[in-house]
């Protein structure tokens, strides 16, 4: 419609005011928005098409990994950690409450026994700056280490991108693909081995800090996990100050950031008397994620009122 809108247009001025070179122009500034409309949505559509095939990533890290792969993973987790302990202990001032919550389950937790840990979402330190926090034993185990969920489109972009987010245990997702698709599946599987996974439950960066609805993946994997695991709830301030969300994108120094592991929630007779009261999949999924959106809620308050000591 739009395209025979211009050749419309482009015929009345040929018939009415000839074949001048700069009807063209004229043509062009009286139609604008027009024009500037099939422009954005060429250079969507090309951008469309432009998305990396993320197919391959999880089948390859369900495989066993070999030597070669050990090692990559295992330097990835050490130069990261090490730049990651420079940027929050050295170069800002880092506050860390309660520390020893996350740090006795990884060490004292029944090896088949999954830990979820879910927090807030800031800005795109969050994570790896949360674990710069923990003990280098702790950091340097790369088996110990959490797997965590990532933008496909952000962390996901390219071969050598890939690699490296994989080699640090990164998991790619689609937003927008529902609780149902493979990163979630890879999630589950890992529980049932007893891993770590770590989740961002809002989904993205929140760069006002606004009270958002969580996604629901989290219900799912903690509803499916073989083993009903251990959640631990984070909340923190001040990495977006960090790594602001807004250009000039740069790590400052100097700044203050507050860290608060909260205690652990068991969801063992939550689920077990949903299921008894035959609720559904959804209902359940669904009390689960408001039981953790209220434990972030009050640990938010309770972080907020620290980080102004």
């Amino acid at each position: 419609m739009i395209m025979a809108l211009l050749d419309y247009e482009r015929r009345e001025y040929l018939t009415n005011r000839g074949n001048n070179p700069f009807n063209g122009i004229k043509l062009i500034s009286k139609h604008r928005s027009i024009v500037q409309l099939i422009l954005s949505s060429a250079y969507s559509s090309n951008k469309r098409t432009m998305v990396y095939d993320i197919t391959w990533i999880i089948p390859k890290l369900r495989q066993p990994p070999s030597r070669l792969w050990r090692f990559a993973s295992t330097l990835t987790f050490f130069a990261v950690g090490i730049f990651s302990k420079i940027i929050i202990q050295w170069l800002n001032k880092t506050t860390v409450y309660n520390r020893h919550i996350l740090a006795n389950n990884l060490d004292t937790r029944p090896k088949n026994k999954p830990l979820i840990t879910v927090s807030n979402h800031h800005s795109c330190f969050d994570d790896p700056g949360i674990w710069a926090t923990l003990n280098m034993r702790h950091l340097f185990r790369k088996q110990k280490m959490r797997w965590s969920l990532a933008a496909h489109d952000i962390c996901f972009t390219n071969k050598w991108h890939s690699y490296f987010f994989m080699f640090g245990k990164c998991i790619p997702i689609v937003r927008g693909n529902g609780v149902y698709q493979e990163a979630i599946n890879f999630c589950i599987e890992k529980l049932g081995c007893g891993d770590w996974v770590h989740v961002f439950p809002e989904g993205k960066v929140n760069m006002y800090k606004d009270q958002i609805r969580l996604k629901w993946g989290i219900g799912r994997l903690i509803m499916e996990s073989p083993i009903t695991p251990i959640v631990i709830p984070i909340y923190h301030y001040g990495f977006d100050e960090v790594l602001p969300n807004f250009p000039p994108y740069y790590i400052r120094t100097g700044k203050k950031i507050t860290l608060n592991y909260g205690e652990p929630i068991d969801f063992t007779d939550i689920i077990a008397n949903l299921k008894k009261s035959n609720a559904t999949e959804i209902e359940i999924r669904k009390t689960i994620t408001d039981k953790i959106d209220d434990e972030l809620q009050r640990l938010k308050t309770q972080t907020a009122a620290l980080h102004e000591l």
